[in-house]
């Protein structure tokens, strides 16, 4: 049996969403087919990278994840200004500038450096889950030769630091979340990327929901719309907010925003705002099933596993039209619509009814049937260690 380890910059049940929280359901679903393991960091706080929990191995629902301290907390003051100040020069900024600025966004680990270096052939395959931060950044030419690469990345200001050219050119293979972003860092890596498939994430509802228990729980008798992640400026949340409460005063129809994640930007105290903050699975669950649209705010993913969870639940949503990815769901499913303004984003809430919203439901839930099994999931995993990646395109 193959020995793969999965290779992030947090991990852990209470990190729930984005790159950490994909690569552990992908890392256990893998278990049934390799050996696995997680290799990341103490951290729990993505701001400031500082220890949670103790060093050394937990088994998270049979799947062994591998923690080693941080070296230094991030001084998050030190590091906006230093983005600040490389932020419109990306494109001419030193690699002593750039590789600055790789340690200060961190995290720095030397203890998990060391162990992949000293543990590299206790490996047949390292997957190394996002580019963006030091974990990836330092360790994977550590590997390279045995490495896969899923750089959940997106046409930010960060993609176009120099550095990337060599880290993008080094792994065997590359592992891409949907067509949007292999396409964008075709273009942008030109020949020097290595190919790979997309391959993405399953989608596996629960058996049962409970939207109308979720309604009655928080007192939700007016129609809502939903956001669940980290609410966060880099998100979309403070537009969003802004929309949503000039809509409020716009129009009397009564409906309500629920948030679910943790607050990182302060949220607007609004009686029609409600925070639910970070929730159980199940709760989630209910509250995607419950909800009347989704709202996708953010310009920037890769995939967008909140997405894809609320079509299998069978309602629609609403995206950020400045996000290729999340477009590029809505017109392939037919199950959400985008905007680009306010004009917009209030055009739809006043002018698609119920049974419009139903239908897209239907189409969502039948997309994520179609696309996102964990049984093709699984086999395309396999495949990237059974072939050689020149076959894997």
């Amino acid at each position: 049996m193959l020995k793969v380890a999965f290779v992030v910059q947090r991990c852990g049940r209470e990190v729930n969403g984005g790159a950490e929280a994909h690569c552990l359901q992908i890392a256990q679903r893998m278990s049934r087919h390799w050996q696995t393991e997680v290799l990341t960091t103490c951290a729990l706080d993505y701001m400031t990278w500082a220890n949670h929990y103790p060093a050394g191995e937990e088994i998270i629902d049979g799947t062994t994840v591998r923690r080693f301290a941080v070296d230094v907390p991030r001084d998050v003051e030190a590091f906006n200004e230093l983005s600040r100040q490389l932020h419109g020069r990306q494109h001419h900024c030193s690699l002593a500038e750039q590789e600055t600025w790789m340690r200060t966004q961190g995290p720095m680990s030397r203890d998990l450096a060391d162990f992949v270096a000293n543990h590299r052939d206790d490996y047949d395959a390292f997957i190394f889950f996002t580019h963006l931060y030091a974990t990836t950044y330092f360790l994977l030419p550590l590997v390279k030769d045995k490495a896969w690469l899923a750089p959940l990345a997106h046409d930010d200001w960060l993609i176009h630091f120099s550095m990337w050219d060599q880290l993008f050119a080094s792994p065997r293979g590359m592992i891409f979340n949907t067509e949007e972003e292999r396409d964008f860092l075709r273009k942008r890596f030109q020949n020097a990327l290595p190919p790979g498939p997309v391959v993405g994430v399953g989608i596996e509802p629960p058996v049962i929901s409970n939207p109308a228990a979720f309604r009655q729980r928080h007192k939700l008798e007016d129609p809502f719309l939903l956001y669940v992640g980290r609410v966060d400026a880099s998100k979309g949340c403070d537009e969003l907010f802004d929309y949503f409460r000039r809509l409020c005063h716009a129009d009397p129809t009564p409906r309500k925003l629920v948030i679910i994640g943790r607050e990182v930007m302060p949220i607007p105290q609004d009686e029609r705002i409600i925070h639910l903050g970070f929730v159980d699975d199940q709760t989630k669950w209910d509250a995607m099933a419950a909800c009347n649209w989704l709202v996708a705010p953010s310009r920037y993913e890769s995939l967008s596993m909140v997405l894809l969870e609320t079509w299998a639940a069978g309602r629609p949503a609403i995206v950020n039209g400045q996000c290729e990815v999340l477009v590029g769901h809505c017109r392939k499913a037919n199950a959400g619509l985008w905007y680009s303004n306010y004009e917009e984003f209030r055009g739809i809430l006043s002018l698609i009814d119920g049974p419009i919203q139903n239908a897209m439901g239907r189409q969502g839930a039948a997309y994520v049937r179609a696309n996102y099994s964990w049984e093709q999931v699984e086999n395309k995993y396999l495949q990237i260690l059974q072939t050689a990646p020149e076959a894997t395109q």
